[in-house]
């Protein structure tokens, strides 16, 4: 996972130096390719500096419609330690540039609109991309369109070609039938456009047990929409659909997620970053068992943007140095501490000019009803509060001015759901729906006993509620330190009829 987000980091820096490159054709292009590659290299250092990759370019000839370049990334450490790539590996980029105004490559597709220069970029069969050559029929895997304008915009059109690998003694195999990438971007980098189509993605492996797992994706879209806010924030639209995930082990279907959409919209307006996040799920089966369908509703309120900015970088900066430490390569429990404590020293940022946040609503429903999870929480900015902390309720009112959390579980929903879980654990449909209505009706009287929950209308329900020290638990209220003492630190009440 670490290494995807490096080579992300890296694309990501390859794509700056290519836009750039060939803004400029012909004599211009030859005359600044110097510049260019500097560029790219300062890119990648800010964006993956852990990669240890630097990037160059070889052979350019210049025609007087076309012309040729190279672009060799290579590793810049003469150790393999925490590199992309080993000493002497490289990636090369073969790119052929038509010159403009009408670029040949843009004739061919009939597009009549004046535009600097046409890019066509392939992968080169080297050492480093051996194998993605051997699984595409020795082909490059990477087909890429790009169109300049004259005002520096680009759009891209890239192909995925299909890969078939399989190494049968290891039970390994990755089959992709191909997929497509569009992206479009202004001269100054502040809008992009972002398109994604993969139809079928499988893989299979082994697990610890030495069992077949086989997993499949089916119909993954993404859309995107973006540009950045005054303060430098990327906002906009985003969509991701999945048609079907499924998994199967030994054989045996284990999982199948089928209709996830997921959508989000942001905007900025007098540097205060606001938006929604929303998932659903349209239906779940685990081990062959129906468990229903979600839904998740996120609203993100207030946000200062220039201090959501300076997190991002102070944040991603300092976990790319973690990722550079080999002590902390060698222990992933120390590492995610390290990673916690991060985010627990720049939490400030996030939390000035005091934003919101709510859940509105987290559910899952089947067909004996449906179950709820809301949340509202209103922030403080820590930095307005000036006195020092006398105690714990003032504490938490320095970050938090208010809290409001509501949680209805429905009692036949809740019975309908663990008779499924029962009967993909072996039990007979009869005894499952025994067992399971015996679960939640225990669950119920439990939490009633305890002060936990309270029961109406066939819901067992939870109310939470935080203001200025006190708490307000099922419409009980109290100190905070004594809701912590009887329900978080073990100090628990004791059951009607049991001594205190």
């Amino acid at each position: 996972m670490k290494k995807t987000k490096v080579a992300v980091g890296v694309v990501i820096a390859l794509g700056v130096v290519w836009t750039a490159g060939a803004w400029f054709t012909g004599k211009q292009l030859e005359k600044n390719m110097d510049h260019f590659v500097q560029q790219a290299n300062a890119q990648i250092q800010n964006s993956a500096p852990e990669s240890r990759l630097k990037l160059s370019y070889q052979d350019f000839q210049r025609g007087i419609f076309s012309s040729h370049a190279r672009f060799v990334l290579q590793s810049s450490s003469q150790t393999e330690d925490n590199s992309l790539l080993k000493p002497g590996q490289s990636i090369i980029f073969s790119e052929n540039i038509d010159h403009g105004p009408f670029p040949l490559a843009q004739l061919k597709k009939f597009n009549l609109i004046p535009s600097m220069a046409s890019v066509h970029t392939e992968l080169e069969n080297t050492e480093a991309v051996k194998k993605l050559f051997e699984i595409t029929k020795e082909k490059s895997i990477i087909q890429a369109e790009t169109r300049i304008g004259y005002g520096g915009s680009t759009d891209s059109a890239i192909t995925l070609l299909p890969a078939d690998y399989s190494k049968p003694e290891a039970g390994e195999r990755f089959a992709f039938d191909g997929g497509t990438l569009n992206i479009s971007a202004d001269g100054e980098g502040n809008k992009v456009d972002f398109s994604s189509d993969i139809n079928s993605l499988v893989m299979s492996s082994r697990n610890e047990l030495d069992m077949p797992v086989l997993v499949t994706l089916n119909g993954l879209k993404v859309d995107a929409n973006t540009h950045l806010s005054p303060e430098g924030v990327r906002i906009g639209d985003q969509t991701i659909n999945l048609t079907k995930l499924t998994a199967a082990v030994d054989g045996k279907e284990a999982m199948v997620a089928e209709g996830l959409k997921g959508k989000s919209n942001f905007d900025s307006t007098n540097n205060r970053v606001s938006g929604l996040i929303d998932y659903t799920l349209d239906g779940l089966k685990l081990q062959g068992q129906s468990f229903g369908q979600g839904k998740l509703a996120i609203k993100l309120d207030g946000f200062d943007g220039k201090a959501l900015k300076t997190f991002s970088e102070t944040y991603n900066r300092q976990v790319q140095a973690l990722t550079s430490d080999p002590a902390l390569q060698e222990n992933p429990e120390l590492y995610q501490q390290r990673v916690s404590e991060l985010l627990t020293q720049n939490v400030a940022l996030l939390l000035k000019g005091s934003p919101s946040v709510s859940i509105a609503p987290f559910s899952w429903k089947n067909d004996k009803g449906e179950s709820s999870f809301n949340l509202n929480a209103q922030f403080k900015d820590p930095a307005a509060t000036t006195a020092p902390a006398q105690n714990l309720g003032q504490q938490v009112d320095s970050v938090l001015k208010s809290l409001d959390t509501t949680l209805t579980i429905s009692m036949p929903m809740a019975t309908e759901m663990m008779t499924h879980v029962a009967m993909s654990e072996g039990y007979k449909q009869e005894d499952a729906a025994k067992l399971a209505d015996q679960q939640v009706k225990g669950l119920a009287a439990m939490g009633q006993m305890f002060k936990l929950t309270t029961q109406k209308d066939n819901n067992i329900t939870t109310g939470l509620q935080y203001s200025t020290g006190q708490v307000t638990m099922n419409g009980e209220k109290m100190p905070l330190e004594q809701f912590l003492s009887r329900y978080m630190l073990g100090g628990g009440i004791a059951p009607e009829g049991m001594p205190q």
